[in-house]
């Protein structure tokens, strides 16, 4: 009788995908990642439902939309009573384990349910010496990196549970901000002048007013905090921001290079115990992240930098080196998919869907060609980041702000309550072009528009009222 594949879902945190290797990043190598596309698949289309930690990593575990499972915003916790694919998996007989950053709430109601150990990092964790705590208030205290101590004691988990199938969730802190590297990797890249991305200096002309009033420019991230060092004297505006830039992205970069070793030494000790063939071993990020494109850092936008999720997934029984998908696939998928591959049932009110044959490059003929986007934290303090909804399709994309951000210092004027923009990806795949208003893109706005209304419909999320009637024309 073939054994059941064990899980191995290693999720990192704000890991966007041009900070992969193997998706073409010019800015960083990831070998021991890259490892996963070179011997598995690389989905090219993955995307978030929500692109904010508490909601996606919801999302991921209940396969149900933000408006379904309550969690639409950093200050919903997930009620552990709900459904989740590792209760699921744990009643089919599976371990399971999880180990890192949970971030989706603490106490009775909130601590990780389905999980036969936990050790999680408390809300965001340290990447210093972190305190982690376990079930019955168990406070483990340790000295050492995050990444490190995350990837020993998820090797630990492997070891111990070797002979049985296993689920292991190994949830990274990295790369979260404020990004402290490994005392190892302080150097790394000082000698480097890390290339900026081509839409570093967008001015958003002709975008949304509520996006240009983003907080998530280069000039807001905190120079002590975020970048270690008080900005030289004597720099013009330009040179700060350029300094602020590779202040910024060196010690991101640092620090998903300790999260990569990591994950290699995950990989290698698969190997060496003999149970590489049996395990599903899956890379994502909970969401993109921007890299200075739109001169950005954060997330939260429907933007593709911030949208897309990595995932690379090797299982040798069906996924065949070096392959990649563009096919649609969700963080809401994901709950199916691997239950279906465990031979677990997934229950009716699970919103994705298995996507377990694209494994393999057969791709249903009904597979889905749109996804229903949705931010809910509209005007939050630090980013002054609007709420919207949209929704993507292989081409094009629509996308909707609606209520009217708090006005910041140096804004000027009222702005519209609702604001709509839309992209072709094809023509434009960098979104510096705002079409809302084109006649030429008239028959696709509308049916972009009527897109969006059925995925509404069928996924139980109402629009915002007056939406439609405020658009252009």
């Amino acid at each position: 009788m073939q054994r059941r594949p064990n899980l191995l879902f290693i999720m990192s945190d704000d890991h966007a995908a041009h900070a992969i290797s193997a998706y073409g990043s010019r800015i960083v190598e990831t070998p021991n990642i890259d490892r996963l596309a070179d011997e598995g698949v690389r989905f090219d289309a993955a995307f978030c439902t929500n692109s904010i930690c508490t909601p996606s990593r919801a999302s991921i575990l209940t396969g149900t939309h933000p408006h379904v499972n309550g969690v639409t915003t950093l200050d919903t916790p997930l009620d552990n009573e709900l459904w989740t694919f590792p209760q699921a998996l744990q009643d089919a007989g599976y371990v399971t384990g999880i180990i890192g950053k949970w971030h989706l709430g603490h106490g009775p109601r909130h601590d990780p349910a389905g999980f036969d150990r936990w050790r999680i990092l408390p809300g965001q964790g340290h990447y210093d010496n972190p305190v982690m705590l376990e079930a019955d208030g168990v406070v483990v205290e340790r000295s050492g990196y995050v990444s490190d101590l995350i990837t020993d004691d998820c090797i630990d988990f492997i070891e111990e549970h070797r002979d049985e199938p296993f689920a292991l969730f190994c949830h990274h802190k990295a790369a979260h901000r404020t990004w402290v590297p490994a005392p190892r990797h302080f150097s790394l890249f000082d000698d480097d002048d890390i290339p900026e991305p081509e839409t570093f200096r967008d001015d958003l002309a002709g975008h949304a007013e509520a996006i240009k009033r983003v907080k998530m420019s280069m000039m807001d991230l905190d120079p002590i905090v975020d970048l270690k060092s008080p900005v030289p004297d004597g720099l013009s505006r330009d040179e700060e921001i350029e300094w602020r830039y590779q202040r910024y992205m060196k010690d991101y970069l640092r620090v998903v290079i300790g999260m990569d070793e990591g994950i290699g030494r995950m990989l290698d000790r698969l190997d060496e115990l003999g149970l590489a063939e049996d395990t599903i071993v899956v890379y994502t990020s909970d969401q993109g992240f921007f890299l200075g494109d739109h001169g950005w850092f954060d997330k939260r936008l429907m933007y593709e930098e911030s949208l897309a999720m990595p995932l690379l997934i090797r299982y040798p029984q069906l996924t065949k080196g070096a392959s990649t998908s563009d096919a649609i696939v969700l963080n809401v998928d994901f709950a199916p998919t691997f239950l279906e591959l465990a031979g677990v049932p997934v229950p009716d009110h699970v919103q994705g869907r298995s996507f377990a044959s694209l494994l393999s490059g057969d791709r249903p003929d009904d597979w889905q060609t749109s996804m229903y986007y949705r931010y809910w934290m509209h005007r939050d303090s630090a980013h002054n980041t609007p709420a919207h909804y949209g929704v993507r399709t292989s081409s094009h994309k629509l996308i909707c702000y609606y209520n009217d951000p708090l006005d910041q210092p140096g804004a000027h004027g009222p702005i519209d309550p609702i604001e709509w923009e839309m992209f072709d990806l094809e023509s434009d795949p960098l979104e510096q072009r705002n079409v809302i208003a084109d006649p030429a893109y008239a028959e696709i706005r509308s049916a972009l528009v009527r897109e969006l209304a059925r995925l509404q419909r069928e996924l139980g999320d109402e629009p915002y009222p007056g939406a439609v009637e405020a658009l252009p024309g």
